[in-house]
């Protein structure tokens, strides 16, 4: 049986035919909820991986590296047509400015603050659009209880450096924008080509802070090297796993997956970085975990 994978195109032919066919058997037979746990688990890898190059190319040259290099594969791989309206241009292009905001302000938070804690309050972003406008009470208290987690998170001994916080709650605003954004931008765009063009207009958004913070270090090879592992970990490995779990279970199943990632975060902070949380912090991230998982599980289905 031929598998549709939405995360490859579909023009797969000559010497790319044999390889595309391979990864198109290999998703179909991994379960829709390992795709989501693995692409949640290459995400804040690759994220501590990049916070290991805030040293030499600084967080907006690293933010740099992998939107442009992630912009660069997906071209290669969905090679998109120009040829769109004006307001797809529009979506397209605030889609990707979005998503370049959002990568520019997690980098600087990671930076001052440890990165599950970090993703805890980036977290907010979505479970504020997972309750926007509800007026059942139950809503209102997972909003209450991830709240008070993060209230806690930013309280426990000593606290967290408050840039840190200020930046992680601008990349909070900035993921419900882009959730919004990438619903405007599924309605009107088939296939991955929308992404990619999405991904140049982020990587140029970037470009200009990540050259005035590290300079020629973005051409040094081995930072290279760093930065396309950061950009195939944290944006087209689990670009492509998301959208083929997506194409296979239910939004709000993908939803309460996806709400394991503030714990997976502090995890890999933990296990790559060595960035121990206090009891009380990772109680925090508990907190954030269970309201988001509660909002999603509870929600009421789209009418």
């Amino acid at each position: 049986m031929t598998v549709h994978v939405e995360g490859f195109p579909e023009r797969g032919q000559g010497r790319w035919a044999a390889p595309l066919s391979a990864a198109a058997r290999a998703y179909g037979a991994i379960p829709p909820p390992a795709l989501v746990l693995l692409g949640i688990v290459s995400v804040q890898v690759g994220a501590a991986v990049a916070k290991q190059l805030f040293a030499t190319a600084g967080a907006a040259g690293t933010v740099t590296l992998r939107l442009v290099l992630a912009a660069a594969v997906l071209l290669l791989i969905w090679r998109p047509s120009l040829r769109m309206d004006a307001r797809t241009w529009l979506v397209v292009a605030g889609y990707g400015l979005v998503l370049g905001a959002m990568n520019l302000t997690f980098y600087q938070a990671i930076k001052h603050i440890p990165l599950g804690a970090a993703v805890t309050i980036e977290f907010l972003g979505p479970l504020a659009v997972a309750v926007l406008g509800s007026r059942r009470w139950l809503d209102g208290a997972w909003a209450l209880l991830a709240a008070a987690g993060v209230l806690l998170l930013t309280r426990v001994d000593g606290g967290l450096a408050l840039p840190g916080v200020l930046f992680a709650l601008c990349a909070a605003a900035c993921w419900a924008g882009y959730i919004l954004m990438a619903a405007a931008l599924g309605s009107r765009t088939s296939d991955g080509g929308g992404l990619a063009l999405a991904m140049v207009f982020g990587a140029v958004l970037a470009l200009p802070f990540g050259v005035a913070e590290a300079g020629t270090a973005l051409l040094d090879p081995a930072v290279l090297v760093v930065g396309g592992a950061v950009a195939l970990l944290s944006s087209v490995v689990p670009y492509s796993l998301e959208l083929e779990a997506l194409r296979r279970i239910p939004p709000r199943v993908f939803g309460i997956l996806m709400s394991l990632e503030p714990a997976v975060a502090a995890l890999a902070g933990l296990v790559v970085l060595h960035e121990a949380l206090h009891p009380a912090q990772w109680a925090a991230v508990f907190c954030v975990v269970l309201a988001s998982v509660g909002a999603t599980r509870t929600a009421r289905p789209e009418g």
